[in-house]
């Protein structure tokens, strides 16, 4: 990516004059295009009416799908849009059907959200939850995962980019592993998506979850779903209304036989447009620059911070992506947060309620979270780094 390009990318995200946003594992700054777009809607629905302006834009919301399809590598009938990536993965989750004695395998990075269910569930219907053990990386051991399956393994489902970290699980591998068992692979992509080159034919998933906030720089209130034809075919959605579903006769119905059948009926088409737009936006600039960059950004942060007396960076994996955590003895890390933040620099906290496994098993204390972005600088790191160095002497 050239640096006239960041500049002009820079100049399109009025935020970047504004702050050193380095949370955009959080939510990303918009470009502006995705907020007109939003803006526009939400007035035409002022001018003309709800209903009037979601018919009139009907066209452009079905080219939503195609472009999530063409950011994923599929087909628009395989791609549902909702309002959450905690949605989405819910929406094939539930959808599945387990019986006592059946396994679920995930990761040690899970996801605090995904374990709750996958706990939920367990206690409902007497299924076993197994993590998978990790390798000397730190990633998910693929040689551990192909010794655990068996028949009674009915589900593989697992993060591809941890909250916690910079850590990017093999999902290819643990796809082709999935695929010659014949187990269902569930891949929660909320980190990965729009950071990351993402295809579900190399991937080998069978369901792929996503939010519109993170590295898409999408608006808030959106996410997506894809669901194989050979997965969603064996499923009946938890919950269904007249968009999922038809009501055929007074006491028959059909279901959607696209991956609409995930969606429910109402939604903000302004934020489902907006969604567009950042795809649209990051097809545009490229996924395969985008992650190039935001790698490289990464790993100078990394080093950066290691130069630092005292603190400590914990990011695993024998690749690694644009989420960079680190911490310090001398300062708590919501206190290293707020004090970067009034000094107009965007950070996080991740905390071990969010990645249970993970923090028990590695030991590891609230973690300060800096996500990079394509559009930050090598000048924005040095800011971060320089500002931590004060608080810390």
């Amino acid at each position: 990516m050239r640096n006239e390009d960041v500049l002009r990318y820079r100049a399109e995200t009025p935020g970047c004059a504004e702050v050193v946003h380095l949370n955009n594992a959080g939510a990303a700054l918009p470009p502006e295009p995705v907020v007109q777009t939003v803006i526009e809607y939400l007035r035409e629905e002022a001018r003309r009416g709800g209903y009037e302006t979601a018919a009139a834009a009907q066209d452009r919301v079905q080219g939503v799908y195609a472009s999530v399809a063409r950011l994923l590598g599929a087909e628009a009938d395989d791609i549902a849009l909702t309002d959450n990536a905690t949605r989405s993965w819910q929406a094939v989750f539930y959808a599945l059907r387990f019986e006592p004695g059946d396994r679920i395998l995930t990761s040690r990075s899970e996801y605090a959200s995904n374990v709750i269910s996958y706990l939920q569930v367990a206690r409902r219907t007497g299924a076993v939850v197994e993590v998978v053990a990790d390798d000397e990386t730190g990633q998910v051991d693929v040689a551990d995962l192909r010794r655990r399956l068996d028949s009674r393994v009915k589900l593989i489902s697992m993060n591809h980019v941890p909250t916690q970290g910079g850590l990017v699980n093999p999902a290819e591998e643990i796809g082709e592993a999935a695929a010659e068992a014949g187990v269902p692979f569930l891949l929660d992509a909320c980190q990965s998506a729009g950071q990351l080159d993402l295809d579900v034919r190399r991937l080998r998933c069978d369901a792929l979850s996503g939010t519109g906030r993170k590295y898409l720089r999408g608006p808030r209130g959106t996410g997506f779903l894809y669901v194989s034809p050979r997965l969603r075919e064996r499923l009946e959605p938890a919950t269904l209304d007249l968009h999922s579903a038809t009501w055929t006769a007074p006491d028959e119905y059909e279901i959607q036989p696209s991956a609409k059948r995930f969606e429910v009926w109402e939604r903000n088409f302004g934020l489902t447009l907006g969604l567009g737009a950042a795809v649209d936006y990051a097809l545009a600039v490229g996924l395969p620059a985008i992650e190039e960059r935001v790698t490289a950004l990464a790993a100078s942060l990394r080093e950066q911070l290691s130069e630092l007396d005292s603190v400590t960076v914990h990011d695993q994996g024998a690749r690694k992506c644009g989420l960079v955590t680190f911490s310090t003895p001398r300062l708590p890390a919501l206190e290293i947060k707020e004090r970067l933040g009034k000094a107009g620099i965007n950070t996080s906290v991740t905390q071990r309620t969010s990645a249970q496994y993970d923090f028990t098993d590695r030991g590891l204390p609230d973690l300060v979270r800096a996500s990079v972005h394509y559009y930050n600088t090598e000048d924005e790191l040095r800011q971060l780094t320089g500002e931590l160095a004060r608080l810390l002497s």
